[in-house]
């Protein structure tokens, strides 16, 4: 069984899309024994759907992510899941001060660098639409490639 955890700050803008993308595409491809799930580093919106504007942008491209509510990371997450993708550095931050040993650490990656890339999926939480679209697009381009679908 793989199990993967996608965080981002809030869980309601980044990693709730690449947790919807994840589904859907295990859902289309049956795949199987995947576990994915998605969570934040803070407590901000804890039980709250992810941002209206995720879920919009999301849906345009035929993923629901409505029923995703949004928690915060905890420390058996780190036991629990064999890989977890945060979206920038201050992700990586704030899961090391819950952190408890290495292997915990060895765990942690840039969602990016799954397409080789050490840069970060931008918040778009104060930006606009295109924003949004840029970070489905990134998700998408990553999630692709983590389940090894396509090329």
């Amino acid at each position: 069984m793989r199990k993967i955890l996608f965080v981002c700050l809030g869980n309601i803008c980044r990693s709730p899309v690449a947790e919807g993308i994840c589904l859907h595409l295990i859902e289309k491809y049956h795949l199987k024994n995947i576990i994915i799930d998605s969570a934040g580093t803070a407590n901000y919106h804890v039980g709250e759907q992810p941002d209206k504007r995720s879920c919009h942008n999301a849906l345009k491209h035929g993923i629901n992510i409505s029923n995703l509510r949004a928690r915060q990371i905890k420390l058996s997450d780190l036991d629990e899941f064999d890989e977890i993708y945060v979206m920038d550095n201050n992700n990586i931050k704030d899961i090391q001060l819950l952190s408890t040993n290495n292997l915990h650490q060895k765990k942690i990656k840039l969602l990016r660098s799954i397409i080789g890339e050490d840069e970060a999926v931008p918040d778009p939480y104060y930006g606009n639409e295109k924003d949004f679209e840029t970070v489905f697009t990134l998700c998408e381009k990553t999630c692709i490639k983590l389940l090894g679908i396509g090329n």
